[in-house]
C-alpha cells in the first residue's frame, strides 16, 4: 500500500497539470450535470415492513384516488378579539377562502370548515382540511404559492390566519454561522501551516470535493429521489474530512522536508504514509455510511450512500491533488518549523530535540497513566448520564421554531381542539375475508371509544367495495407523547382480538403512528447495525495496526464518546440546558434517527484520529523504539495535526447547529460534541494512557493471525527502501518521467 501511494504521490506531483485538469474537468461536469438536470421531484418517505406503511400501501389498493400519502395542510382560522367564526362577515371570508383553496389543479379535496364540524367549542377558531393528490416533496410552486395568497387574503379580512401541515414544508436553511465555521477552519490551518498557501490547499481541496460530490447529488437527485437533506449531510462531512484528510498529507510533506528530503520524494513519502492512514480512515466512515443501508429505511439509506461518495472523493483528492498543488507552490511551502516572512518573519524550525507540546503531554500521561485512565473515563461516564433518560421520537409541526406559520397553527389547533388533534390516528379496517364488514367496522369503533385517551372516534368511512373502510381517532395526548404511543399500541392490540372473532384486520397508520413505527425500526436496528460496523472496522484496524488490543481499545472508546455525545443532546434538546445559546426553541424527544446516525457517522470520524495518530506510534515502534517513547513520537509528531484537525471538524459541524430544520441543528450539535469528546478525551488522554499500561501487549498479534493478515503496510516500512530522485527538485514543467522504483 505504501510503496504504490508513494508512485502514486509522485506521479500526481511531477504531472501536476494533468492532475489538476482532471479534478477541474470533473467539477465541470459535475456543476453543468447539476444545472441541466430536471428539478428533483417527490422524495418518497417510505417505511417497508411497518403496519403504518402497510395501511398506507392497502389504502392506495382499496380508496384509488385517495392520495393517502398526499400532502395535506390544515388552514387554521382565529376570529378577532370578542368574535366567533360564526359571525356572518367571518364566515363569509373563510367561505371565500375555501373556494380558493380548491381550484388548484393537484388540490384532490377541501373541507368546509361549517360542513365538517371542524369549528371549536368556543366558536372563536376553526380550520379547513386541504388534501393534495401529491407529496409534499412532489408540490408545485405555484400549489404552495396559492395556499400562501389564500390565508393572506383571510388574513386582509381581519382573521388570524396560519397554515400547518407538510405542504408548506420549507427547504432547510444553514444560515451564516456555517460560513463562520468555515473561517474558523482557515484560521486553524493559518496557525498550524504559518503560511496562507499551505493553509489554502487544504480549503480549495475540500470545496472541490464537496463540489464534485454535492454537484452530483443535485444532478441525481430527480432520478434517484434524493431529498435536500441529502446533500445537506454530504457536505457537512465532506467539508470536514476533506478539510482533515488534506491536513494530514500537507503537514507530513513538510515533516519530510524537514528532514532534508527533496520536494517530489517528500510528496511521494507523505502521500505512502500519511495518505495510507487517509484511506483506511477513509474505508472505515465509508463502511460507517453504507452500513446505514441495514436498517432498511430507503431515505436513510440514500443518505449514507451519497455521503460515502463524498468521503470518497475527498480521499481520493488528498492522495492526488494535494500532491499536485505542493508541486505548483514549490518552495513557497515551508519545511515543518518554518514560517513565512508573512505570518511569522522566516522563522526557521526549532532544535530537532526539543519537544513540542504534544511530546510533554505524552510524556505527563505515560507516567501517569491510571490517573489520566480514570479521569478521563468517569468525565466521559458522567457526560453520558443524561442518555439515560433518552427520549426518541420525529418532529412534527410543535417542535417548529414559534416564528414559523406551522407552529403557530399547531398551538391554535391545541387550544382549540386539544393537544391530540394535530396527531389523529387513522385506523384501517381489512374485513375482505369477514363475512360481515359493517359488523366489523362497528366493533372496532367501539372497542377503540372504551380506550384510555381517546376523545373524537369518527364513523367508519368504507369504500366503494364495502370491503375496507377507515376510522379517525383524535388522542387525547399530543403526537410526541407517550400516552399517544400508548394509545396506538393498545388499539393494535384490540385489533388483534377482533381479528380473532371476525376476521377482519385491524392497522393502524397516519403520521402519527408512522413516526411511533420508525422510532421502533431504528431501536430494533441499532445493535445490529453496531455490530456490523464496528466489526467490519475491527477487523480492517487489526491489518492496519497488526494488533489485537488496539483495535478493541479503539472501539471501546468511541463508545465512550458517542454515549457521552448522546448524553450531551438530551441535555439541550430534550432538557433544555443551554437551549437559549443553541437557539432551540421547543425541547422535546430526540430524534428518533439520531443515536443510529451518530453510531456510523461519529465511529468513522473517530476513527480517522485514531488511525492517524497511532499509526505514527506503530511507526515509531516498528522502527525500534521502546512502546512507551513510541508512544511519545507518535505525539510529537501527529498531536499538533489531529488537535488541528479536531477542531476545523468541530467548527464545520457547530456551523449547522444555526440551520432552521432542527434535525440538522440536532446532527450538526451532536457531531461536533462527539468529535470534541473524542478527540481531546479518548484519543489524547485515554489512548495514550492505555498504551502506557499496556507496553509491548498493545501490540501483540497471535502468529497464525500474523500470517494470514495481509502487510499493507501503513507505516511506510517498504519506502525506507525507496530511492529517492537524483538531483535538484523536480522540474517546473513536470516533463520528466517517474523514477521507477
Amino acid at each position: 500500500m505504501a510503496t504504490f501511494l508513494y508512485k502514486l504521490g509522485r506521479l500526481a506531483f511531477r504531472r501536476r497539470h494533468f492532475v489538476a485538469l482532471i479534478w477541474v474537468a470533473l467539477l465541470t461536469l459535475a456543476g453543468v450535470g447539476a444545472a441541466t438536470a430536471p428539478p428533483a421531484g417527490s422524495t418518497s418517505f417510505s417505511i417497508p415492513g411497518t403496519e403504518a406503511q402497510k395501511a398506507f400501501d392497502l389504502l392506495e389498493q382499496r380508496f384509488p384516488g385517495m392520495s393517502a400519502d398526499g400532502a395535506t395542510a390544515r388552514v387554521v382560522f382565529k376570529a378577532p378579539s370578542g368574535e366567533r367564526m360564526t359571525d356572518h362577515a367571518n364566515k363569509a371570508a373563510v367561505e371565500k377562502t375555501v373556494k380558493e383553496l380548491g381550484s388548484g389543479s393537484e388540490v384532490a379535496s377541501v373541507a368546509d370548515p361549517y360542513t365538517g364540524h371542524a369549528v371549536s367549542k368556543n366558536g372563536t377558531i376553526a380550520y379547513a382540511s386541504v388534501k393534495y393528490k401529491v407529496s409534499g416533496m412532489e408540490l408545485k410552486d405555484s400549489s404552495k404559492d396559492a395556499l400562501k395568497e389564500a390565508a393572506q387574503d383571510a388574513r386582509d379580512a381581519g382573521l388570524t390566519v396560519e397554515v400547518g401541515g407538510d405542504a408548506l414544508a420549507a427547504t432547510p436553511e444553514t444560515g451564516s454561522s456555517e460560513v463562520i465555521g468555515i473561517g474558523i477552519a482557515a484560521v486553524v490551518l493559518v496557525i498550524t501551516f504559518g503560511s496562507l498557501l499551505a493553509a489554502g490547499f487544504p480549503l480549495l481541496t475540500a470545496i472541490v470535493g464537496v463540489g464534485i460530490g454535492v454537484s452530483t447529488i443535485t444532478a441525481l437527485a430527480s432520478a434517484l429521489d434524493l431529498g435536500s437533506t441529502t446533500s445537506t449531510l454530504a457536505s457537512m462531512i465532506g467539508l470536514a474530512v476533506g478539510i482533515d484528510y488534506a491536513l494530514f498529507i500537507v503537514s507530513r510533506y513538510r515533516a519530510e522536508l524537514a528532514e532534508g528530503r527533496e520536494r517530489e520524494d517528500a510528496a511521494g513519502r507523505a502521500v505512502g504514509t500519511a495518505g495510507s492512514a487517509v484511506v483506511f480512515a477513509g474505508l472505515t466512515v465509508v463502511i460507517a455510511l453504507v452500513g446505514l443501508s441495514v436498517v432498511n429505511i430507503p431515505m436513510l439509506t440514500k443518505m449514507g450512500i451519497a455521503a460515502a461518495g463524498t468521503v470518497a472523493i475527498a480521499v481520493l483528492i488528498a492522495l492526488t491533488l494535494i500532491p499536485a498543488l505542493l508541486g505548483y507552490a514549490g518552495r513557497k511551502v515551508k519545511p515543518a518549523g518554518e514560517k513565512s516572512k508573512l505570518l511569522g518573519g522566516g522563522r526557521t524550525p526549532k532544535k530537532p530535540g526539543r519537544p513540542n507540546m504534544g511530546s510533554r503531554w505524552a510524556s505527563f500521561v505515560v507516567r501517569r497513566p491510571v490517573a489520566v485512565l480514570l479521569l478521563g473515563v468517569l468525565g466521559l461516564g458522567a457526560a453520558a448520564i443524561p442518555a439515560a433518560s433518552l427520549e426518541l421520537g420525529l418532529p412534527d409541526d410543535g417542535s417548529q421554531p414559534t416564528s414559523t406559520t406551522q407552529r403557530r397553527a399547531y398551538d391554535l389547533l391545541s387550544e382549540g381542539f386539544g393537544p391530540g388533534f394535530n396527531g389523529p390516528l387513522m385506523v384501517v379496517v381489512d374485513a375482505k375475508d369477514s363475512a360481515h364488514p359493517e359488523k366489523a367496522f362497528t366493533e372496532v369503533g367501539d372497542e377503540i371509544k372504551g380506550l384510555k385517551d381517546v376523545v373524537t372516534v369518527t364513523p367508519a368511512v368504507p369504500n366503494k367495495a364495502g370491503d375496507t373502510a377507515t376510522i379517525t381517532v383524535v388522542p387525547g395526548s399530543k403526537p410526541s407523547s407517550q400516552t399517544t404511543e400508548d394509545l396506538v399500541h393498545a388499539i393494535r392490540d384490540k385489533g388483534a382480538d377482533i381479528a380473532a372473532k371476525t376476521d377482519a384486520k385491524v392497522l393502524v397508520t397516519g403520521s402519527t403512528a408512522m413516526n411511533i413505527d420508525v422510532s421502533q425500526k431504528l431501536n430494533d436496528a441499532l445493535l445490529p447495525y453496531l455490530a456490523l460496523v464496528v466489526g467490519l472496522a475491527f477487523l480492517l484496524l487489526i491489518v492496519v495496526f497488526r494488533s489485537v488490543l488496539v483495535p478493541l481499545k479503539a472501539a471501546l472508546g468511541f463508545l465512550l464518546s458517542v454515549m457521552a455525545a448522546l448524553g450531551a443532546v438530551v441535555a439541550v434538546f430534550q432538557w433544555g440546558w443551554l437551549s437559549g445559546l443553541m437557539n432551540v426553541e421547543q425541547t422535546g424527544p430526540v430524534m428518533s434517527m439520531m443515536p443510529i446516525f451518530m453510531v456510523g457517522v461519529v465511529f468513522g470520524l473517530a476513527m480517522d484520529y485514531e488511525v492517524f495518530l497511532v499509526t505514527r506510534m506503530r511507526e515509531a515502534y516498528v522502527h525500534g523504539e521502546k512502546p512507551a517513547q513510541a508512544v511519545v513520537t507518535g505525539f510529537r509528531h501527529g498531536a499538533r495535526v489531529v488537535t488541528a484537525a479536531a477542531v476545523i471538524m468541530i467548527a464545520v459541524f457547530s456551523g449547522f447547529i444555526g440551520s432552521t430544520e432542527s434535525m440538522v441543528k440536532m446532527i450538526g450539535f451532536g457531531l461536533a460534541i462527539a468529535v470534541f469528546f473524542d478527540a481531546f478525551i479518548v484519543r489524547m488522554a485515554i489512548v495514550p494512557a492505555v498504551l502506557a499500561l499496556l507496553g509491548k501487549r498493545a501490540w501483540w498479534l497471535p502468529k497464525w493471525l500474523d500470517r494470514a493478515l495481509p502487510d499493507v503496510d501503513v507505516e511506510g516500512e517498504g519506502l525506507r527502501t525507496q530511492s529517492p530522485a537524483a538531483g535538484k527538485d523536480a522540474d517546473p514543467d513536470g516533463e520528466r518521467e517517474l523514477v521507477r522504483v
